[in-house]
């Protein structure tokens, strides 16, 4: 049974990973989560390729980046799990997690979303960027147009990695 308490931190939720398997968030309990509403048809969809960048590059210091498909802004994300994850995998080289397509506004809002947009604000657009401390907490919003290789993201993660 579900418990009537609120959220506390991003590690209180479970999602559906892009395969239909259970995605408990408290297994990246200790970890930098940057957690991202991401697209395929959208004008910033080659950030998969710097999102798989800034994965590689600090993986082995704690950082997990979290895809999270969503088709909420211009329809950009029609696809099923299976084509997202085909797509992701062919053009970018993605390895780095991924959920299954979810709303990230409106009213069938999936909970993370909800409990990321009361903490720093909802996603405006494909590519919103929420960067997640090792206790689960979130400490800010990125917005679709700070590109992964942006020097404010990653000092943010650098930071928090520390």
């Amino acid at each position: 049974m579900a418990s009537l308490l609120p959220a506390e931190t991003v590690h209180d939720f479970a999602m559906k990973n892009i395969d239909g398997g259970n995605m408990p968030l408290t297994s990246y309990k200790g970890k930098v989560l940057l957690v991202v509403n991401t697209a395929s048809q959208c004008g910033y969809t080659p950030q998969y390729a710097g999102l798989e960048t800034l994965f590689e590059k600090y993986k082995d210091k704690g950082l997990v980046v979290l895809g999270v498909p969503a088709n909420n802004f211009g329809g950009q994300e029609p696809g099923t799990d299976a084509e997202i994850k085909t797509f992701c995998t062919r053009n970018y080289k993605v390895t780095f997690p991924m959920t299954a397509k979810v709303s990230v506004k409106g009213g069938d809002q999936a909970p993370l979303f909800k409990y990321l947009s009361d903490a720093a604000g909802a996603p405006q657009w494909n590519f919103t960027k929420y960067l997640v401390d090792r206790n689960g907490k979130v400490v800010k919003r990125f917005d679709s147009g700070v590109a992964p290789d942006a020097k404010e993201l990653s000092a943010a993660i650098e930071a928090v990695l520390r």
